[in-house]
């Protein structure tokens, strides 16, 4: 029964989050950006201490709850070791064994990761926080591969004259990030598929902190030494390896409640229950050095790939080499480059849900910290003047909420003009396409002075909101000859005067 429960749950909430992702159509309501608030570290950057509280409950009643049913990658790790228990992947009947606890490697990565968090660092709590990691996965990764498919329903549905869906343009636009994806979801992958929950209790802090607090769970899996037979079918189904059914203990640090070792037991010897303290011990000190130092040069060589080498294949990718630009541009809501670092873990829900597609994962731009973290770019489309999407579900407080009315007057970069490079200049010929996709009239057509009937660009940067309309639409290549320079701290910027219309009264027919 608790099992059953625990699997509808899961079910149901990966498959949303993972839809909420992928959903190219927006058929989900933005509003299911909820799914990614009640992650556990989203919940800490962004001060949200009503579901930081109902998570600490939950954890303090019933243990580790939330890696079993709401994180997505402890879902993802259990939908692989399902499969890898499936005879036609294994013809020997796959059993778990018990393991001792790594903690010293746990409490570890714990520590350096809070303490290069608040050094400005805060790459490796983007890297291994399991809500962030799984966003970056899908995101970079699997939101390319569905949408191929749906272009494929496409020309199969079209050629029968239906016409239920449409062809969507397939973006990857980080190549660090789309290998960092792929790296993500193979070394996970491998590890839930050879020893299940390992992942969960060696490196992830998440998992750490509420191993801690599931030791003081109320109810917890409880062995009857009476009625254990010490079989070692419990330890057997235990994908987090913690049962030591020889000595009739749980380590409840790193159980995460999925009940599969409840119906395994012949002798009904395990309940979930109230607990009753046991001072025997609950799981070794002992470390695998070999082991430790393996996962973390494992860490280290992802953190440093060739940077010259990713920004060349993503130029390549994205088919043109991006503007020149002296500070990169942070999305609307963050106030700064500063506040997306201190609060951003990177779990590109704002890419993914960006109906422009023109926030992509940052490289080196923001410094190392900021590695993949999001920033603007109009290669590929320009911010919509009206939309609000990416500050309105961010979790970790990253970018924060905002108005149409406060995004119309928000300076998140100013307008730079290039004479010498513009098409009027060098080919002596009209554009003004910049300024017709200005929404603010930060960029208006003025005379060029010297050449009867030619009109060049005039730039206003003081009333300019930075949305990129004039550098996605400049005909300049490679380096545009109009494009926005990122402010370091976004601002109000100054209103721009509406031309005043004369209204004329008609009478009759107006001729």
């Amino acid at each position: 029964m608790l099992k059953n429960l625990r699997v509808s749950i899961s079910i149901i909430l990966f498959a949303l989050i993972t839809f909420y992702f992928l959903d190219i159509s927006a058929i989900l309501p933005d509003q299911f950006h909820v799914l990614a608030h009640i992650q556990l570290v989203p919940a800490i950057l962004s001060g949200s201490f009503i579901i930081l509280a109902a998570l600490i409950i939950l954890t303090l009643l019933f243990g580790r709850v939330y890696c079993s049913s709401i994180c997505p990658m402890g879902i993802y790790q259990d939908i692989v070791s399902w499969f890898s228990k499936r005879k036609i992947f294994s013809k020997k009947k796959k059993r778990y064994k018990y393991s001792k606890a790594k903690n010293i490697l746990r409490w570890s990565v714990l520590g350096v990761t809070i303490v290069t968090f608040f050094l400005n660092l805060p790459l490796l709590l983007g890297l291994i926080d399991p809500y962030s990691a799984y966003g970056r996965m899908i995101a970079n990764v699997f939101k390319p591969v569905y949408t191929a498919g749906n272009n494929v329903l496409e020309s199969i549905f079209t050629s029968f004259g239906n016409y239920t869906f449409y062809k969507v343009e397939i973006v990857i636009l980080s190549l660090f990030a789309f290998i960092a994806g792929i790296v993500t979801f193979l070394a996970i992958g491998f590890l839930a598929w050879k020893y299940g929950r390992t992942y969960c209790n060696t490196i992830c802090p998440v998992g750490t902190v509420l191993g801690f607090l599931s030791k003081f769970s109320l109810f917890k899996v409880r062995i009857d030494e009476n009625q254990c037979n010490r079989c070692g079918s419990c330890a057997g189904k235990c994908k987090a390896s913690c049962i030591d059914s020889k000595n009739h203990s749980v380590d409840y640090s790193r159980c995460v409640a999925c009940f599969n070792c409840l119906n395994s037991c012949s002798q009904n010897a395990l309940k979930f229950s109230p607990s009753i303290k046991n001072k025997k011990q609950e799981g070794s000190e002992t470390t695998d050095m070999g082991k430790r130092q393996f996962l973390m040069a494992t860490l280290t060589t992802a953190v440093t790939v060739p940077t010259v080498y990713a920004q060349e294949k993503a130029a390549q990718l994205s088919g043109t080499k991006a503007p020149t630009r002296q500070t990169p541009i942070s999305p609307p809501g963050s106030q700064s480059a500063k506040h997306l670092l201190d609060h951003c873990t990177s779990c590109h829900l704002c890419v993914s849900r960006c109906p422009s597609n023109v926030i992509k994962p940052a490289f080196m731009e923001y410094g190392l910290g900021g590695i993949m973290q999001p920033m603007m770019n109009y290669e590929k489309g320009f911010c919509n003047y009206n939309c609000t999407v990416c500050a309105d579900i961010c979790p970790n407080g990253a970018l924060l909420p905002l108005t149409q009315d406060e995004k119309h007057m928000l300076q998140i970069g100013r307008v730079t003009f290039t004479q010498d490079i513009c098409v009027v200049h060098t080919e002596k010929t009209n554009c003004g396409a910049c300024a017709e996709h200005c929404p603010t009239q930060a960029v208006t057509m003025i005379p060029y002075e010297g050449h009867e009937g030619l009109t060049i660009p005039h730039t206003n940067p003081d009333i300019c909101v930075g949305c990129g309309g004039c550098e996605y639409i400049c005909p300049v290549r490679p380096r545009r000859a109009i494009f926005v320079e990122g402010n370091k701290e976004h601002h109000k910027r100054e209103a721009f005067k509406e031309e005043e219309k004369e209204n004329i009264v008609v009478d009759g027919f107006g001729f």
